[in-house]
C-alpha cells in the first residue's frame, strides 16, 4: 500500500479544510454500522417496545438522521453536504442491537463522515433510552462497510458483504427491525 500524505495538514503541518472547490460534483453514498452489545433482557425489552423511555428504535433513528445533518459542526474540517437521504435501519441479536446507516448526496465531497455520525449518535442514544435497565451496555464496531462515488471509487470492506449481518444471512437470533 502506498503511503498518502495526509490532506488535512498544511506544508507546515497545520490543520486546514481541504479545498474541494476544483473536485467534480458527484453522486456519493456511505453505509457504516455499529453495535450496542447489552444483555438479552434489555434486547428484549426494545424489540417489545417495552422501554420506560419510550420506543428507543424510533428515537434512535430520528437522533441519527439528524446527527449526519450536523457532521459539518461536530468535526471540525469536514465539509458542510448536502445531504440527499439518510435510512437508518437496526438488527437486534440476543446480546446487541446493530445500526446501519446509508447516506446518499450529490456533492463535490463523500459522506462517510456523516454516516459514521448517524450511527455514532443512533448508538449512544439507545444506550441513554436504556441505561436504567443495563448500564453495562458497550457500544462499539463503528466503522465504515461501504462507500461510492468521488475520484477515489468504491470502497466495500473486506469480507462483508453490506447488507448482510457479520454472522452471515440468517444468523440465530437476529431481526431486522424497520418501524
Amino acid at each position: 500500500m502506498v503511503e498518502q500524505p495526509l490532506t488535512h495538514l498544511d506544508p507546515l503541518g497545520r490543520a486546514r479544510m481541504v479545498d474541494v472547490t476544483q473536485k467534480e460534483v458527484s453522486a456519493r453514498r456511505a453505509t457504516a454500522r455499529g453495535r450496542v452489545l447489552m444483555t438479552p433482557e434489555t434486547t428484549a425489552l426494545i424489540a417489545r417496545g417495552e422501554v420506560s423511555k419510550g420506543d428507543v428504535l424510533a428515537v434512535a433513528r430520528v437522533a441519527g438522521i439528524q446527527a449526519a445533518k450536523r457532521t459539518s459542526d461536530l468535526i471540525p474540517l469536514c465539509h458542510p453536504v448536502g445531504i440527499g437521504g439518510i435510512l437508518i435501519n437496526f438488527r437486534i441479536d440476543d446480546a446487541w442491537v446493530e445500526v446501519e446507516a446509508r447516506v446518499e448526496t450529490v456533492d463535490r465531497t463523500g459522506v462517510e463522515m456523516e454516516a459514521l455520525t448517524a450511527v455514532s449518535v443512533a448508538c449512544l442514544t439507545i444506550y441513554d433510552m436504556c441505561k436504567s435497565v443495563d448500564r453495562a451496555m458497550t457500544l462499539g464496531e463503528i466503522t465504515l462497510w461501504e462507500k461510492t462515488g468521488g475520484r477515489s471509487g468504491a470502497y466495500r470492506r473486506q469480507g462483508d458483504e453490506v447488507g448482510e449481518g457479520r454472522d452471515g444471512p440468517g444468523s440465530s437470533g437476529s431481526a431486522i427491525f424497520d418501524r
